[in-house]
Formats: C-alpha cells, structure tokens, sequence
C-alpha cells in the first residue's frame, strides 16, 4: 500500500484557479485524482482547468463562494456529476488591509462572509457526499485553508482577515467533532509566505526580511502546500482530525 497516494480520489478545491488553490489543485491532478475546482472568476477557472487537464483531470465549475446561495449551488452541480466525494479543500478566500482609522465594516462583511461563513455553507452542504465517500480506514476529508495570521498577532493592519482565519481554525476543530460521526475528518492548514497573488505586495515590500527572519530561510514554493495537502487526504492522515498544521518555515511556532 502506497500510504500517501489520493489516485481515484475525488476532490474539490475552492480557490483553485491561483495561489495556494492551484498549488493544491495541480497536486492532486498531478497525484491521480480527479479534482473539481472553483473559483468566482470563471474564465480563469476555465483556463486553469484546461491547462491542468493536461497531466490528468481538472473540471472547472465557478462559483462566487460568499453567499449561501451560491454554496448550495455548487454542491448541487458536484452532486449531480458524482456519487461521492473524497476530499474538499476550502481555500477560496479574500484579504484587506487599512489602518485601524481607516477600517471600513465593508471589510469586515466581505473577508468574513468568504473566508468563514463560506467555509461553514459550502461544507454543510457537501456533508451527504463527502459521507457517501467515506469508508472504513479511509474517511472522506475537508481541509480548511487558515494562516499563521490566525496563529500569531501579524505585523499588518489586517483585521478581519486575521480574524477570520482564527476563526476558520476553531471552526475546523468544531466540524471535526461534529463530522467524525459521518465518517469525515476536518483539518487546517495555516500557510505562512508563499507565491501568490495575495501576498504579492507584502512580498514585493518585505521579501527579503520575511526570509531573513524564517527559521528555514526561504518562502514556500508550491511543492510545499501540495505536499501538505496529499498528506492529509491520503491514508497517511487518516487518523488526523481537528489538528491545524502551520506550514511557514517555522515563523510562527518558533519565534
């Protein structure tokens, strides 16, 4: 037995179309699984997915992920193409940054109903599938993309992106409990820095101090996040549940 191989596992990656939702996507294509993305942008998700079907199967199947609506939407298009599914990676995700001020609530409407009251629809609605796809030794896995800015105090003036991902990570531990009855398990991954569109300005302005503080010296690079992320859906972390795993070179656990 290949302990960490996801070949004919089923997946849907929210997010998928850029960063760290692409990093994860192109691993489970690359890995043999057969993977769904999402993303609101749907020429981007379009063209992602055709440019992934290249080394194995991607779909694309758009979805704006901040309302409910739209969650229950794009459960309904996964369950009328499948009977089961194995893995949901919830990544879709927004920021915004402005000094304390300055904040405006629209910030806190908009990071909020994406980054965690999406995560919460979006999952609830796929409960049925995921529990079809769950089965004895190898349950059917959501993994909550958080951030070491929901571990730590960040630098930047992102409120409710930092609160949201704190509350992503406790979510995660709260389905955990809840879902081990249906045969699923519920983990995090908290990213530290790594290539993407939005960290693109933080690392323009910060690079080189964000790796000249980094225990490992460096950023993460996209085998990294993929890597993670087949762990946990594979056999290898079957018996993880309710654990948030910061992926960031050590910045955030041991400084």
């Amino acid at each position: 037995m290949n302990l960490f191989s996801i070949e004919g596992k089923t997946a849907l990656v929210t997010g998928g179309g850029r960063g760290i939702g692409l990093m994860i996507a192109r691993g489970f294509v690359e890995a043999g699984a057969k993977v769904y993305i999402s993303s609101r942008k749907a020429d981007v998700c379009d063209e992602v997915a055709g440019e992934l079907s290249q080394s194995g199967t991607c779909i694309s199947v758009p979805a704006d992920l901040s309302t409910e609506a739209e969650c229950r939407r794009l459960a309904d298009e996964i369950t009328a193409r499948e009977s089961s599914l194995e893995i949901l990676v919830n990544n879709a995700g927004a920021n915004w940054g402005a000094p304390l001020a300055e904040f405006p609530d629209s910030a806190w409407d908009r990071v909020l109903d994406l980054n965690v009251k999406g995560v919460f629809h979006l999952t609830r609605s796929l409960v049925p599938l995921l529990s079809a796809g769950s089965k004895l030794g190898d349950p059917s896995r959501v993994i909550n993309i958080g951030s070491i800015d929901g571990l730590h105090a960040p630098d930047l003036e992102t409120y409710s992106y930092s609160t949201s991902k704190a509350a992503v990570h406790h979510l995660t531990r709260v389905l955990a409990k809840r879902l081990a009855r249906e045969g699923i398990t519920v983990n995090a991954i908290a990213p530290g820095p790594f290539e993407s569109k939005m960290m693109a300005a933080t690392l323009e302005s910060f690079g080189d101090a964000i790796v000249a503080s980094c225990p490992l010296r460096r950023i993460g690079e996209p085998e990294d996040m993929a890597g993670t992320a087949i762990y946990l859906a594979s056999r290898a972390g079957a018996y993880v549940t309710g654990a948030v795993l910061p992926v960031d070179g050590g910045l955030a656990t041991t400084l």
